[in-house]
């Protein structure tokens, strides 16, 4: 045999390997094939979040945003000037039907009572799917979109898009790593200043409303949620999360954020119990506590502990409106600085304080000056999941990590609709043990038409 034939037989021996190599493990030679496919994605919400949702995959190189859809018309024109080969729909469930074997993925920004129909109805059709958190409306709708994406295998990640910046991912390496030793206490907050005022509102809902303007398509709007009639400046856009039907609350919004780091670094699971305190007027007043969540929580969640705690329970609480985190905690930090959306960890060698979008810090800081920030990539969390589509990384916040997260998350907003009540919780029944009524609250009957 000569020597042009050896070489001849050698390139045939290791193109071989390379062919014999499974889909996923192709996907990291992107040379390897003349022409990439592009990753085929589908945009559900375009206004609002929506819209920087849109951007960021539209940033994206190796992604074809192939169709768009919003219930309102003035989001939907703008997005279409931006993406003007994608096409159009004001209702997801036209674009199901039209689109289904046109695209591998999409991202889910509407309101929160319509998370589980669009992500559900994806899943069911072997698309990968990128939710806004808190996931979904109701503990029961997380609970089945978490076991779908698993059986299905999709690629899946919930939109808490800090997850992936160097701070949270410090936090939770540094967690791990054990520099505070055992966890005694956790206390969450998010006292952002003009939010109460912002999205908060007390209510009532007007007694007659309008016809909606010609531009938004109010059933579409309305989905899975009773039918109201429109009303301005206190729906839609952005103001629909002060309303039990639409949204979920302060809690509900914010706290996928600020426990995400918590829960990723302690390795927790489903809460034993949790109680809430609301501030006093709407505990007082059955027509909002009827329609309205209140401007102001205290969440107290306890956990089983695990060989990161202190002892055999852990206690998280989560503090917004006219709570805050008790004066010793944050005079760990500054009583003057206290970041407004944080979590603070306290243990038995020092506390870990994790201000939500930048980088945590060790406390007192002069224990910890030689502890160095890791050296972290920089990293898109849309762009992650694009990749992971692609079949080059794992997500960030896959839905089996992120979906028992958000049923704490939405928990605790049961626990807030029956205020100064212990809820014993039943992870693995899903039921709350005790009282027995609350389990009403665990999931929503759909209106006619739009069951999934």
């Amino acid at each position: 045999m000569n020597k042009l034939t050896k070489i001849n037989r050698r390139k045939f021996l290791n193109r071989s390997a390379l062919l014999a190599l499974t889909p996923p493990l192709l996907s990291h030679y992107p040379n390897f094939f003349t022409r990439k496919k592009k990753l085929r994605h589908v945009c559900v919400g375009v206004g609002g979040m929506g819209w920087h949702d849109l951007n960021r995959f539209k940033s994206h190189p190796e992604v074809e945003i192939v169709a768009i859809c919003d219930v309102d018309e003035n989001h939907l024109a703008r997005a279409s000037e931006a993406l003007p080969q994608a096409k159009t729909y004001t209702d997801w469930r036209t674009l199901f039907a039209n689109e289904m074997g046109n695209f591998d993925s999409i991202n889910v920004s509407v309101p929160d009572h319509n998370h589980f129909p669009i992500s559900y109805r994806a899943i069911q059709a072997g698309k990968h799917v990128y939710c806004q958190k808190p996931m979904c409306h109701d503990v029961a709708e997380i609970r089945k979109l978490t076991e779908a994406a698993k059986k299905a295998g999709i690629v899946s990640q919930l939109g808490t898009q800090h997850a992936s910046g160097k701070g949270d991912r410090t936090a939770v390496q540094w967690i791990k790593e054990g520099h505070i030793g055992k966890i005694k206490q956790v206390y969450l907050c998010s006292n952002r200043p003009g939010a109460t005022e912002a999205y908060r509102f007390e209510g009532p809902r007007p007694a007659n409303g309008e016809n909606p303007p010609a531009h938004v398509h109010w059933e579409q709007f309305i989905g899975t949620a009773p039918m109201r009639p429109y009303a301005p400046k206190i729906y839609h856009p952005s103001k629909w999360r002060a309303w039990q039907d639409f949204g979920t609350g302060w809690s509900g919004d914010i706290g996928c954020h600020i426990l995400d780091a918590v829960w990723k670094g302690m390795g927790l699971t489903a809460p034993l119990s949790v109680t809430a305190r609301v501030q006093e007027s709407w505990e007082q007043s059955p027509a909002r506590r009827a329609d309205t969540w209140p401007q102001s929580n205290h969440i107290t969640w306890v956990f089983p502990g695990n060989d990161m705690t202190a002892s055999d329970t852990l206690t998280v609480e989560w503090f917004d409106g006219e709570f805050y985190p008790p004066e010793a905690v944050r005079s760990l930090y500054s009583l003057e600085d206290y970041p407004a959306e944080s979590a603070m960890l306290i243990g038995t060698e020092g506390a870990l304080l994790i201000p939500h979008t930048k980088m945590p810090v060790l406390l007192p800081e002069s224990k910890f000056q030689a502890v160095a920030n890791p050296d972290l990539e920089e990293r898109d969390h849309y762009h992650h999941f694009a990749d992971a589509c692609l079949g080059k990384v794992k997500t960030e916040s896959d839905f089996a990590v992120s979906g028992p997260m958000s049923e704490t998350v939405i928990l605790g907003t049961v626990a807030i609709r029956m205020p100064n009540t212990l809820l014993t919780w039943d992870a693995r029944r899903m039921k709350i043990s005790q009282p027995a009524e609350a389990n009403r609250y665990l999931s929503r009957t759909y209106r006619k038409g739009w069951k999934v």
